[in-house]
């Protein structure tokens, strides 16, 4: 999961203001909707003992935000701190559980829960004569530049002559070059955006021609649409469909090779050098040291909502408060351990995974695995 989205809350001291609202766009009433959940959601805060300043902002901020979106309604994700909303993101949808919380760290897991993993797509339209790439996600779509192969010739003719036979060869040779320069772009553009899979959409025999010249490490993880292509009006909804499936498929596929090892870890042949921890005094001593490289979160688990003392310092983590008063933290505070684990987890360059099947979920609904764990190798 690409944490850059909460890099402006993470180091910034508290308290909070965490507010998960469903914001009407469409409706007859929704100004007055709008301005109903505004008033509501800060009284709330200033209920929960948030200060005036803060609380306006995020009343100006819930009242005056336009989304632009075509549903009815809104999902919006907004965090404030001493007067000023640091981050305000929309939300794939309604949040499950619209809700205003204040406290020491941002209530930042319910909006991970909502964007899943976000896996990155590349997306390839193209045809005989080259590629335009655009890098797709969660949070928008990047142009990703183009390639152009040789433009002559590129089109085959109907005649049995000799010479024509000839100028078909070289159509072939034409259409074969082509495939290998977009093939190589491909691999380019892929490593350098970050994605973790491709869609190539066009003709049939382009995109197979692509396909089987991509290095086999990158021809696992690329997939082929067989709707819309490169021509201006060739989008279609279809494409829209296939980039979700296949972003879907990498979520699935991803959360599940980390549920996998996170259980090698901390099976029993691990107690001598463990490279996963579980329960929150593991987690939290794993976390002050840095030790974490890969968080697990389920939406669900007894201690998901446990609280643990925390310091100003994202890796000022503890059990019981008097361990942070010891080590030079005057005022520890109590948060939950989900968002306290996701912020420290955040701060120290680790990845965050939301686990949704309760199945492959950590006991607790916590875990991680270390750093110094190997990564296996893709298949």
């Amino acid at each position: 999961m690409r944490l850059s989205l909460l890099k402006p809350v993470i180091d910034r001291p508290g308290p909070w203001a965490s507010v998960y609202a469903n914001i009407p766009q469409s409706t007859e009433d929704a100004a007055k909707q709008q301005e109903l959940t505004a008033s509501a959601t800060t009284a709330q805060l200033f209920a929960l003992g948030a200060d005036e300043a803060t609380c306006g902002a995020v009343h100006e901020a819930l009242l005056t935000w336009r989304g632009g979106e075509s549903g009815a309604h809104a999902g919006r994700a907004l965090f404030a701190a001493h007067g000023a909303v640091v981050l305000d993101t929309p939300l794939p949808g309604p949040p499950a559980f619209p809700f205003a919380a204040w406290g020491p760290v941002p209530r930042v897991t319910p909006l991970l829960a909502a964007i899943g993993d976000d896996p990155v797509c590349l997306v390839v339209r193209l045809d005989r004569a080259g590629a335009d790439f655009a890098v797709l996600g969660q949070r928008g779509t990047e142009d990703a530049g183009q390639v152009s192969g040789a433009d002559r010739p590129l089109h085959r003719t109907s005649s049995g002559d000799p010479s024509e036979r000839h100028f078909q060869t070289k159509v072939e040779n034409t259409w074969e070059h082509n495939a290998a320069e977009i093939a190589d772009a491909v691999r380019e553009a892929f490593e350098k955006s970050g994605a973790e899979a491709v869609l190539l959409v066009g003709e049939a025999r382009e995109r197979h021609s692509v396909h089987d010249k991509l290095p086999e490490p990158l021809r696992a993880l690329t997939y082929e649409s067989e709707h819309g292509g490169r021509a201006p009006g060739a989008e279609s909804a279809l494409v829209d469909r296939d980039i979700a499936h296949v972003r879907a498929v990498q979520e699935r596929e991803h959360v599940a090779q980390v549920a996998d090892r996170f259980r090698t870890g901390a099976g029993p042949g691990n107690k001598s050098a463990p490279h996963a921890a579980a329960g929150i005094p593991a987690l939290v001593e794993a976390a002050r040291e840095h030790r974490i490289d890969t968080l697990l979160v389920s939406p669900h688990g007894a201690d998901i909502a446990r609280h643990i003392w925390v310091g100003s310092d994202a890796d000022q983590l503890a059990v019981r408060g008097t361990e942070l008063t010891s080590l030079g933290e005057e005022h520890p505070v109590a948060a939950r351990a989900d968002d306290a684990l996701v912020r420290s987890a955040a701060a120290t360059g680790a990845d965050v995974v939301v686990v949704r099947d309760p199945e492959r979920a950590p006991s607790g609904g916590l875990g991680a695995i270390l750093r110094g764990t190997e990564k296996p190798a893709p298949e």
